[in-house]
């Protein structure tokens, strides 16, 4: 048989039910004797977990797979969230690559568009978007026992993938509240993680409800230029000051001239909100002092004692995350804004009405209510051995060991999964542990010339129970609703200590809590046929 004509870079040619390598991508044949893509690893998503694992798959000499990314350009939440004032609560230095540091970051903490663009030249510098496919959504994923594989189906065709790895991020299915008659509402409405750029708020009645960090962010931004401002407020976050500086040119020179001072300053800012831990998990004077900061901050930034009893939490320092911010409480106190507390009854043609029977006119909902952290569309897409998804798997609770495996999924891989939330540090110093224990787990698949690898049940028990035991006590578990918490009211999103811990635990791939399966002959598998690996 001749070889088939390449339709087009990146596209697989027809092939009768063979498995063939056209133009660099490997083929192989799908049901009656259609093409179907293969690659070893499929990593879902372009966000820092996605970016930074294809980063360290190349780093690690492995070229032979792809990333799908949804969007037409890579930056997961730092791509979307473009609502005005968007900034990290994490320093730059400590929120980034350790492999790829920036010494010319503009700011102690960097706002949304220069994080982006960082990621944007993270892609570039490492040759990472020769191997993602943008405008790609993974709509299922399904593991066939038979070929001991992941059969993928996605906007742009099937594919199949011996690995999964997934980078969807906690922070990247915004959650839209179930408000009776918002479908009637007569204004503008959208989520801030959706922000409509193209309406202004110039001169108009304003509703932002919710009261976490887009919002702090938002609401001092647009007060200045709307009528009025209407804070619909469930519950009020604990807010400490912003330390926030300008990084002068000098100090960027001696990053780049120096950059072990650099990795120096990365260092005390880790170690600094490291000491928080203390706090959390039940050292009372450590929580107290922290709390005092609060406390003093709202004090003096919010005079007016009313106002001020509003926005003053009734529940511990960091049973929810705790904010910063510097202009949010000002913002509060100015005559245009009004802060509500009465819970929302109904959104009407004109506005919102609350519990009290108050009708609040407006012109504009902005929804800053946060995203779908512990119930992620992703979970059912992703269909196990059993047949089940993986949001069946998890109704009565997420776990995933080390926040990674699944039992009933094998060679699945999660970034940022259960149990890898942190309320006091940066999360992309738990997404490179994360791309380590991957990278051991591959190499361990390799070494093993196994087909697949799977969690024991037993040792994701031990896990989630362990988790459970730590939580018990800290603030994160002391009884406030919090995103941290699921339907049922238990918290599977926090890692409950300190995150060197979890470091150490994924320096090498824990194969005694893993059983490996041997290859099977199936026909149709490429490895059953002469194939080639990507060649870029």
């Amino acid at each position: 048989m001749s070889s088939p004509a390449v339709q087009a870079k990146n596209e697989p040619a027809s092939v009768n039910g063979s498995s063939q390598n056209v133009s660099g991508i490997r083929v192989s044949g799908g049901p009656g004797g259609a093409p179907t893509l293969h690659r070893r690893i499929i990593v879902i998503g372009a966000g820092f977990g996605g970016l930074g694992m294809a980063i360290r798959l190349l780093q690690k000499g492995e070229r032979d797979f792809l990333v799908l990314e949804k969007a037409s350009d890579v930056g997961g939440t730092w791509r979307d969230n473009t609502y005005p004032g968007c900034q990290c609560d994490v320093a730059s230095n400590m929120y980034s690559y350790s492999f790829a540091p920036n010494p010319n970051w503009s700011r102690s903490f960097a706002m949304q568009g220069e994080i982006w663009q960082y990621l944007r030249d993270c892609a570039d510098r490492f040759g990472v978007r020769e191997l993602i496919r943008f405008d790609t959504e993974l709509l299922s994923a399904r593991w066939n026992e038979e070929t001991q594989r992941w059969h993928i189906e996605t906007n742009k065709g099937p594919m199949t993938a011996d690995v999964i790895v997934s980078g969807h991020g906690g922070l990247s299915a915004p959650s839209v509240p179930e408000l009776p008659g918002l479908e009637r509402f007569e204004g503008t409405v959208f989520h801030s993680a959706a922000w409509n750029h193209e309406h202004d708020l110039s001169g108009e009645r304003v509703a932002v409800v919710g009261t976490g960090a887009s919002s702090i962010q938002i609401v001092p931004n647009i007060q200045p230029r709307v009528r009025e401002l209407h804070l619909f407020q469930r519950t009020p976050p604990w807010v400490v000051p912003r330390l926030d500086y300008v990084r002068s040119e000098a100090k960027k020179a001696v990053f780049r001239s120096l950059p072990f001072l650099q990795k120096l300053d990365r260092m005390q800012i880790y170690l600094a909100r490291e000491l928080i831990v203390l706090a959390m998990r039940g050292n009372t004077k450590v929580r107290g002092l922290i709390q005092r900061v609060a406390e003093k901050h709202l004090e003096r930034q919010v005079p007016e004692p009313v106002l001020r009893k509003k926005l003053t939490p009734t529940y511990e320092i960091g049973c929810k995350r705790i904010l910063i911010s510097n202009d949010y409480y000002p913002a509060l106190t100015q005559p245009n804004v009004k802060v509500v507390t009465q819970g929302i009854a109904r959104v009407t043609e004109r506005g919102v009405v609350t519990t009290d029977g108050l009708e609040h006119e407006l012109d504009t909902i902005v929804l800053a209510t946060g995203f779908k952290v512990t119930n992620h569309p992703i979970a059912s897409a992703l269909i196990g051995r059993d047949g089940r998804s993986l949001a069946e798997h998890w109704a009565t609770g997420a776990v995933a060991y080390l926040g990674t495996t699944v039992t009933e999924f094998p060679n699945l891989f999660l970034l940022t999964g259960p149990y890898t939330g942190i309320g006091h540090n940066s999360i992309v110093y738990m997404l490179e542990a994360q791309f380590e224990y991957v990278l051991g787990a591959l190499a361990a698949l390799k070494e093993q010339n196994a087909a697949a690898v799977n969690v024991r049940p037993e040792a994701m028990r031990a896990f989630e129970d362990e988790m459970q035991r730590e939580l018990q006590g800290t603030a994160w578990n002391s009884g406030c609703a919090s995103w941290y918490l699921d339907a049922n009211g238990r918290n599977t999103s926090v890692w409950p200590t300190f995150t060197w811990r979890f470091r150490n635990r994924t320096k090498t791939f824990d194969s005694a809590a893993h059983a490996f399966e041997p290859r099977r002959a199936v026909a149709g598998r490429t490895a059953g046929a002469k194939t080639a690996s990507l060649v870029a």
